[in-house]
């Protein structure tokens, strides 16, 4: 697939909704702090709103060497160009997905119940899945049912293999053990952004799962456009 060893980035980070600031600003700053991973998340966003916002997404994570996937749209993601798109079950079928990205980006799938992790292993088409979620968290609508480190567990035991990064309410206390289960990594919001510390809370992740990769190096800051954190 896609999703390359050498660059399964442990820390995925993941836009906020309606968070502290605008969503390319986000980005921006999560690169600068050293995230290699950015899943732009706009839900609800017009169009043309988000389209704009994802070109911006887009460039910043290639000034990085990060890889950029958009949340709920393969349409967005081909006019980008962005390295892929991460689907919901409630989003586009993922084999149908598959055939319009190509064998060339990276596709993710939601899983948030048993059937769905065998339906993923089931469909051979995806790249990579986020499980959980794994407790409460305020920062997603219409939250699946809570997990637990026990729930994804049983969701790693059915996927066949296929990569997975822990999602829901992710503090920096879970990475041991999720990172003991054998799970490739977590997808984190809020807790990258909050109190605007984002250097020390992007750092602490790091540093808490370091990654061996054959593109990890550190990031180097880039000049930011004064309209960057506009979308």
């Amino acid at each position: 697939m896609a999703l390359d060893p050498s660059r399964r980035f442990p820390l995925m980070c993941i836009t906020q909704d309606l968070g502290p600031m605008p969503p390319v600003e986000q980005a921006a700053r999560l690169c600068s702090a050293g995230a290699r991973w950015i899943q732009l998340r706009m839900k609800g966003a017009p169009q043309d709103e988000w389209l704009a916002a994802a070109h911006k997404v887009v460039a910043i994570c290639r000034n990085y060497g990060a890889i950029c996937i958009i949340n709920d749209s393969v349409e967005i993601a081909l006019q980008t160009g962005a390295d892929g798109a991460h689907l919901g079950h409630k989003d586009m079928d993922w084999i149908e997905a598959r055939r319009l990205l190509g064998p060339d980006r990276i596709l993710g799938g939601t899983v948030n119940r048993t059937h769905e992790a065998e339906k993923a292993a089931r469909a051979g088409c995806l790249d990579y899945v986020g499980v959980g979620p794994l407790r409460f968290t305020r920062t997603k609508k219409d939250l699946a049912p809570l997990q637990g480190f026990d729930g994804i567990r049983t969701f790693l035991s059915v996927l066949g293999g296929i990569p997975a990064w822990a999602i829901g309410g992710i503090e920096l206390g879970d990475v041991p053990e999720i990172r003991a289960m054998g799970a490739a990594g977590v997808a984190v919001c809020s807790a990258l952004l909050r109190n605007g510390t984002i250097n020390e809370n992007v750092g602490a992740f790091l540093n808490a799962w370091p990654f061996g990769g054959a593109d990890n190096q550190p990031a180097q800051p880039i000049a930011i456009a004064p309209n960057a954190g506009e979308s």
